[in-house]
């Protein structure tokens, strides 16, 4: 008898069985999702896909355009199929329950960051896609768990400890003197990478790597290659479990191997030595403060890795963009010039008042930022049934808990309706120009490089002091510069941070002050 039904069990049998209990699954999944979603209220954002068949095509574009670095191509032709009611946001879904978003608008972030706070978070999906590499730090979690996070890093990024240069003095002086003769061709970007990772190891763990005099090409590609995947992985969130996953872990571990002997080190200090070592500002590390406050070593791991991202990949990238952008506008490396030898002159050690006094030089920074956001994708995850503001005279769009919004500073940023006309005071918003700073100051939630509210980066003036440090001592010593590149060829490249893909091969010609 047994026998005689497994003759039924032809192939085509079973996928016609599996089909209709995914087709059943689907029907109840959407069922389920719109009744949710009309308790809600509100209106729909467009609706690009609604099942595997639609939506699945657009998941693999969006996989291919990251590994081909057209990214923001991708992301803008999704949000243009957005309707006159919604023009800067659409949403899709790969089974019909859980919804994504894709937004570039504004009050979108303003209302995940600042306004519906509480309603919006990493959520469990992203700490599950990410907590391989960063773990239960401040980047992956929310609620008590993240302030708690936070209460860690703060005290280390007070202005007490980001006003005393001495440490970008160091590896600035050292990096320099990397630099070729005048001249000659050289790829700062790489030396601009292995200086922030000396500057972040030396102020989170209390000794450098000194991979500036030592490249850790092993780590340094390990650290590039998880990010690179993290980055897919975050793209193809739906379909993530789908993509190979033993590279990423091999890079992990990699990063552990570097980072674990220091924690192991700091975590065998006797309490009566680190409360010794917290009255000398010399000698206490970030490390030492987070074994001052908790022994759990995966804790320190945690939040050790998630700031050596950020300090290291940030700074460096927006440095490698300056220097980019400044190398085909000599007029803008001139000023800056000028403005650097008028406040602090062609030797002395600039002061932390120095670089916070220096307007053009700040407004540069901006300039970068407002093209380059260092992290020019994120996402956020709907804790709790809510709303996101509709467009001018349109109900609020209804997202459900547990829908993910996808969002793009690097989009929004580029969006030239948010922008005033082009005119002789008011260059084109896509050309680099930091003049236009000299009379506009962008509007509230249309220049978020350092994400805001509560969750605004911690270390934001510390990487600032860092970048304006940095490019004052090279304005001291090089009267102009070249790329030796083609210009028009570079391309944006996202792991996690957005980075030149080519590298910023230039030449820098010393002169007398």
């Amino acid at each position: 008898m047994l026998d005689q039904a497994f003759v039924y069990l032809t192939p085509l049998y079973v996928f016609s069985l599996v089909f209709l209990g995914v087709f059943i699954a689907q029907i109840w999944l959407k069922i389920s999702y719109a009744r949710k979603w009309r308790s809600i209220g509100g209106a729909p954002a467009p609706l690009i896909a609604s099942n595997a068949f639609t939506a699945l095509p657009i998941f693999g574009k969006a996989g291919k355009a990251h590994l081909d670095n057209r990214l923001l191509e991708w992301f803008n032709q999704i949000v243009n199929r957005g309707t006159a009611e919604s023009p800067n946001c659409v949403q899709l879904s790969l089974t019909g329950g859980t919804h994504y978003f894709i937004t570039r608008e504004p009050e979108h972030i303003k209302t995940m960051l600042t306004g519906k706070f509480a309603d919006y978070g990493k959520g469990p999906e992203f700490h599950r896609i990410w907590s391989p590499f960063l773990g239960d730090s401040i980047f992956t979690t929310d609620h008590e768990q993240w302030a708690h996070s936070r209460s860690l890093i703060r005290p280390m990024f007070m202005k007490s400890r980001v006003s005393d240069l001495e440490i970008f003095e160091k590896w600035t002086g050292v990096m320099m003197s990397k630099f070729p003769g005048s001249g000659q061709t050289f790829d700062i970007m790489d030396l601009f990478y292995r200086m922030t990772l000396d500057v972040t190891t030396d102020f989170l763990l209390g000794n450098s790597i000194d991979s500036l005099n030592n490249p850790q090409a092993k780590f340094v590609e390990a650290f590039s290659h998880v990010q690179r995947m993290q980055m897919l992985f975050t793209v193809l969130a739906p379909v993530e479990r789908l993509v190979p996953h033993a590279s990423y872990y091999r890079g992990i571990k990699v990063i552990e191997d570097f980072i674990i002997p220091f924690i192991d080190r700091t975590l065998a200090l006797p309490q009566w030595e680190l409360n010794k070592l917290s009255s000398s500002e010399k000698e206490f590390s970030f490390l030492h403060a987070l074994a001052g406050y908790t022994r759990d070593p995966k804790v320190i791991r945690d939040q050790v890795i998630a700031v050596l991202l950020a300090g290291r990949d940030t700074t460096a990238a927006t440095l490698s963009w300056t220097i980019y952008e400044a190398s085909r506008y000599p007029k803008v490396w001139a000023k800056l010039r000028q403005e650097t030898l008028d406040v602090v002159g062609p030797h002395r050690m600039p002061t932390y008042e120095d670089l916070k006094n220096m307007k053009y030089l700040t407004h540069t920074i901006n300039e970068t930022l407002r093209l380059y956001p260092a992290v020019p994708y994120n996402v956020r995850f709907a804790l709790t049934n809510t709303t996101l503001p509709g467009h001018a005279g349109q109900p609020d769009i209804a997202v459900v808990k547990g829908d993910g919004i996808i969002y793009s500073t690097l989009a929004m940023q580029r969006r030239e309706d948010l922008y005033p006309p082009t005119s002789s005071e008011f260059a084109d918003p896509a050309v680099f120009s930091p003049d236009r700073w000299d009379h506009w100051s962008p509007k509230a939630w249309q220049y978020v490089p350092f994400n805001g509210g509560p969750r605004i980066c911690v270390g934001q003036n510390f990487a600032l002091t860092e970048m304006s440090f940095v490019l004052v001592r090279m304005l001291q010593r090089y009267v102009g510069l070249e790329y030796r590149g083609n210009w028009s060829e570079q391309f944006h490249k996202a792991e996690i941070v957005g980075t030149p893909g080519q590298g910023v091969p230039i030449a820098l010609y010393e002169g007398k002050a």
